[in-house]
């Protein structure tokens, strides 16, 4: 079993995998600014072998205090979308890429054996290939995307054969988690058609790969089972299904209501690629198992079950606004 630390274990992905790295045997210790609220991880919460930090990541003290007894980082900590960013760049690069250096920095003097980033598919920008694998040039084209993909160079720089890295490139993530994003494609798409009785889709040619988030967790969990050998200095997509945002639209339609409307505007975002996850397939030998379908499903009965009060105004299902709302510095 290993001593995990998840750096903001009690985001969006990290409410998902603490339970299950916790019933897997782990013993983990999350830290985060709970920013999302504070009982994102209730369910967990009397595990023995959980430990929950609220805690900065930029704080280098704490992290020097923090760490030492783990043996594995799973960093998912970030402003995680490019206009969450954009609000406030000085702060997005303090946090995304300032920091990360910090903690690799920590992690590696504290005899951590193993990290793993959680970068992004978008470090890829746009790409005019069939499938965008994990060696084409990266060419981001934003702030976010562009210190994501810096940041995997300067873990990859401090790779070493008792600091085994591992980075991870995810799709975008659907489907129900208890500390829900509704500013994400399928998710946002799910929200519309059941509160709102219409789906508006912005341009709707863009290509979109995505991931059930089910699977996402499952995929870190896999991780922590391999031997080193096999996912040092690796890269790899983790992704699913890759669709055309209006035939997503077209799949919450079906799922949710046939009868349903769909609008389309325009839309300047016109980020368009497919994600290859072949490499993960062949060389791990892991493949996803949850479709987009049953993202919404799970969607669609966690709203009819009540487990996601006021849907469109509460800020906290939308990274952005409550980035505007609690002005960290």
């Amino acid at each position: 079993m290993k001593k995990v630390f998840v750096t903001g274990g009690a985001g969006y992905v990290g409410a998902v995998l603490i339970p299950k790295l916790l019933e897997k045997g782990h013993h983990v210790k999350v830290l985060d600014l709970y920013i999302y609220g504070e009982h994102v991880l209730d369910s967990v919460q009397n595990n023995p072998n959980l430990v929950q930090v609220k805690g900065d990541i930029r704080d280098r003290q704490l992290l020097e205090k923090e760490i030492p007894g783990y043996d594995t980082i799973i960093h998912l900590a970030c402003i995680s979308n490019d206009p969450s960013y954009e609000l406030d760049p000085e702060l997005g690069k303090s946090i995304n890429y300032d920091a990360f250096i910090t903690l690799v920095d920590v992690a590696k003097k504290a005899g951590v054996k193993h990290f793993v980033y959680a970068s992004s598919s978008s470090v890829y920008g746009v790409k005019d290939v069939p499938e965008v694998t994990e060696d084409l040039p990266l060419e981001p084209l934003t702030d976010y995307s562009k210190y994501k993909a810096l940041c995997e160079d300067v873990l990859l720089k401090e790779a070493a054969d008792n600091f085994i890295v591992t980075i991870i490139r995810p799709s975008t993530v659907c489907g129900y988690s208890p500390r829900l994003r509704l500013d994400l494609t399928v998710n946002i798409l799910t929200n519309h058609a059941i509160n709102k009785g219409e789906i508006t889709v912005f341009g709707g040619e863009q290509m979109r790969p995505n991931l059930h988030i089910e699977d996402m967790t499952d995929f870190y969990c896999f991780l922590l089972e391999l031997p080193n050998s096999s996912i040092h200095k690796k890269i790899y997509n983790v992704g699913y299904e890759n669709y055309k945002v209006k035939d997503i639209a077209e799949m919450v339609r079906k799922t949710i209501d046939p009868k349903l409307p769909i609008k389309t505007t325009p839309t300047d975002d016109n980020r368009s690629y497919q994600v290859s996850s072949k490499k993960v397939k062949k060389e791990l030998g892991y493949a996803p198992k949850h479709t987009i379908e049953e993202a919404i499903v799970d969607l669609k009965n966690a709203f009819k079950e009540g487990k996601i009060p006021n849907p469109m105004d509460d800020i906290r299902y939308y990274n952005i606004k409550i980035m505007q709302a609690i002005h960290l510095k």
